[in-house]
């Protein structure tokens, strides 16, 4: 059975997931959820796609690729665990990130995003030397995409959080199977 948040505490998670206000409140609006799908394609269809206003609005949220997140508040948790990866550690791919998010914030006004979660950083400083070529119009496209799939994709690790994994008692004398077990 999943237990799934409602009222403020919903509304503060979606704003941890992608803080966006018109999508906290257009997603917020549908509860309760019967169902993670539920939320999930709701927050889905609630994100696509996003105005450039509220892309601008969710990247204040972001930090840059290969950057400690600072905080402790749960978007910063996210962004932490997302940017974890086996090659975090090497100096050269950091400085090359670095430089690579310097030219692109000269580029675009704005920090380079990218969903991390089960990327290397190999892979997103290669990601971020194709993008960086893009035109505006283009590069925002796939920001306001990049955005979508990160909040999912938090969505679905809280998901996790929010599975009850007690079995509700039964009386002896069910007899769902032979044993009278419920399973």
């Amino acid at each position: 059975m999943t237990t799934i948040p409602t009222g403020d505490e919903l509304r503060d998670i979606l704003r941890a997931c992608l803080a966006v206000g018109r999508w906290v409140d257009e997603v917020a609006a549908q509860a309760p959820f019967g169902s993670v799908a539920g939320l999930v394609e709701t927050a889905r269809t609630a994100a696509t796609p996003l105005t450039r206003a509220e892309i601008d609005e969710a990247m204040a949220e972001h930090p840059r690729i290969g950057e400690k997140p600072r905080g402790t508040s749960r978007a910063a948790g996210f962004s932490r665990s997302e940017q974890a990866s086996s090659d975090a550690d090497d100096a050269d791919l950091a400085a090359a990130l670095a430089e690579g998010n310097r030219v692109y914030e000269e580029r675009f006004d704005r920090v380079f995003l990218i969903r991390a979660a089960g990327r290397t950083r190999q892979e997103i400083l290669t990601e971020l030397h194709r993008r960086v070529d893009l035109d505006g119009d283009t590069e925002a496209a796939i920001v306001g995409s990049e955005l979508r799939d990160i909040a999912l994709i938090r969505l679905g690790v809280l998901a996790v959080q929010w599975q009850d994994v007690s079995v509700p008692e039964t009386d002896a004398s069910d007899s769902a199977t032979p044993s009278g077990d419920p399973r």
